[in-house]
């Protein structure tokens, strides 16, 4: 089992934190970000940290939500501070991708173009045609972002054509002998 949720979150400079409500809320350089906090656990703020503890008796929900809080407030400390970056690489012969105004415009070998418009809060960027950064302070947001991109063409295990992510290993087949 981890304990993850015992290790306190160090805040950087620049980067403002508060409990309100019982809504945590994290501000920084890059934007603004808040969740509600379970009622299974305590969040306390110290001088340049963050301690989650679970409440009362150690009960399976409480022990559940105290490393899933803190987690949550990690990334949130370090998503308006630093900030998170997924990167797609695509494959296939004239496949390629381009930011047109505030849309994301891909040729992934279909009769017609893919469009798909750029979130708020979301930054893509195409460095080379074959390659997409998307970058934000939300880590669910950018992380949904590129399974979107990515759903609109997989890349398959014969030819490796489509879009991946730069870190994913795709495992080859080989093809129909004769």
């Amino acid at each position: 089992m981890s304990r993850v949720g015992k290790y306190p979150v160090e805040v950087p400079a620049g980067v403002q934190v508060a409990v309100v409500d019982g809504v945590f809320t994290a501000k920084g350089k890059l934007g603004e970000l808040s969740f509600p906090v379970s009622r299974h656990v305590d969040v306390t703020i110290e001088a340049n940290s963050v301690a989650v503890a679970p409440v009362g008796r150690r009960s399976r929900d409480n022990w559940t939500m105290w490393g899933t809080t803190r987690a949550l407030i990690a990334n949130m400390v370090k998503g308006v501070s630093v900030g998170f970056t997924k990167g797609l690489e695509i494959q296939g012969t004239g496949f390629r991708a381009a930011v047109q105004g505030s849309n994301l415009v891909m040729n992934l070998g279909f009769s017609h173009d893919v469009v798909y418009p750029i979130p708020a809060g979301i930054k893509i960027t195409t460095p080379r045609p074959t390659a997409i950064v998307v970058e934000g302070h939300d880590k669910q947001r950018v992380g949904q972002v590129a399974l979107d991109i990515r759903s609109f063409r997989k890349p398959e295990p014969y030819k490796g054509k489509g879009v991946r992510y730069e870190t994913e290993v795709l495992r080859r087949k080989e093809g129909k002998k004769k």
